[in-house]
């Protein structure tokens, strides 16, 4: 995995999606555990068994039977590559099966519970706790809210009708209390995914994934394995206000990875750094002396900021709003939200800054007249004020003799 991704950095001709891809179908690395899904490649065909390359030291053999169809033709071929999942290793030899609990009698489900084999499951109805889920032989489960989804869901009746994948949690009196997971699938397969991640995951890669929470201080996204923050300041080139104007939970995103904390399982991504940085074009959309209305966003004691694109904001001096009259704070000539016509007078991209004027009034205002000096100086004990230099003078014969 260390060689792609060195490949990956010399040539750029891989993504990252395609490194993610190649990591779930080159066999299985590691201890295998009961009920663990595998892709194995069809090696040899037997008149009983099936052997498989999984990956291992020792081959996989799975029963012949479980691969015919209802006239009992075999539906698969050397070189093919199927689903399975392991069952025991005993001698070197790792049984499989491609039946989620399969058949129709409570025996398979007792032997799927044991041996953590997933079963199939089409959800019913939603009852107290939790759903009513149908497994093979009419058996009936309960499903408990929380053990349906990675986290709890506002519409429930979104999993009615739907045949899913379920881990066996409870089984006793023979089948009559059965209590399964979906969530325990779900948990399995995030985990597989994070290791496949941790070994392929670089910052400042960008990948796709799911927005699935909106806060005020940022969007929380899905990639597949982990899940991490868009802080605001990261959602946008240009301020964002509000997020849920932005974003809405489950839209498709391409992200930037920040940051990556495994080991206190805190990640952090940057939408806006995965798109065009818009500062790298502003001299050719806004060249100097062009004229552009925008709107105002932001105040402040020395200007206005005027929105002119997409994370382009340019700034209006106090000095230059008031119409050649001098005002105290810009309040007194624009407010927030109103639109506001401007023209381009300087632009300094590196420094991600532009300054705007109002068309026509590119003048700042009057100058203020100097500051009276007297009023620092002591009243005179009458007569004349004097000249300037000789009040200058008395002040510094004044200290000179303390």
């Amino acid at each position: 995995m260390v060689d792609e991704m060195d490949d990956m950095e010399d040539t750029g001709e891989e993504s990252f999606a395609e490194l993610f891809e190649k990591s779930f179908s080159g066999g299985v690395s590691g201890k295998l555990e009961p009920g663990q899904k595998v892709e194995a490649k069809v090696l040899s065909i037997t008149k009983d068994w099936v052997f498989l390359d999984v990956g291992q030291k020792g081959e996989g053999v799975l029963d012949r039977k479980e691969l015919l169809d209802a006239d009992g033709n075999l539906k698969i071929a050397e070189g093919d590559v199927l689903t399975a999942y392991f069952l025991s290793r005993a001698g070197g030899e790792l049984r499989f099966t491609t039946r989620l609990g399969g058949g129709s009698g409570n025996a398979q489900l007792e032997e799927a519970w044991r041996s953590g084999i997933p079963v199939e499951g089409t959800v019913e109805k939603e009852i107290k706790g939790g759903f009513e889920v149908k497994l093979a032989g009419n058996t009936r489960a309960f499903c408990p809210f929380s053990q349906m989804a990675l986290r709890r869901t506002e519409n429930p009746e979104q999993f009615i009708g739907k045949s899913l994948p379920f881990k066996i949690s409870q089984y006793a009196e023979r089948g009559r209390n059965v209590v399964v997971s979906h969530r325990a699938i779900l948990e399995e397969e995030q985990r597989r995914q994070r290791e496949t991640l941790r070994a392929t995951l670089r910052e400042g890669m960008s990948v796709p994934g799911v927005v699935t929470q909106l806060k005020p201080f940022g969007a929380f996204v899905d990639i597949g394995g982990i899940e991490g923050l868009i802080p605001i300041s990261e959602v946008a080139w240009g301020r964002v206000e509000d997020i849920n104007e932005v974003l809405s939970i489950g839209q498709q995103v391409e992200v930037a990875v920040k940051s990556l904390d495994w080991d206190a399982n805190r990640f952090s991504f940057s939408l806006k750094e995965a798109q065009a940085d818009p500062w790298r074009s502003v001299a050719d959309k806004f060249p100097e002396g062009t004229v552009v209305t925008g709107k105002v966003v932001r105040l402040a004691p020395f200007g206005a900021f005027v929105a002119l694109g997409e994370g382009i904001d340019g700034l209006v001096h106090i000095s230059k709003l008031g119409g050649g009259k001098r005002i105290s704070h810009p309040r007194e000539a624009v407010k927030e939200g109103e639109s506001l016509t401007v023209k381009v007078e300087k632009i300094d991209a590196q420094a991600r800054r532009v300054s705007l004027v109002l068309p026509g009034g590119e003048g700042a205002a009057a100058a203020e007249p100097e500051e009276d000096f007297r009023q620092y100086l002591p009243p005179s004990s009458g007569g004349g004020m004097g000249t300037f230099g000789e009040l200058l003078k008395k002040q510094q014969e004044k200290k000179k003799r303390r």
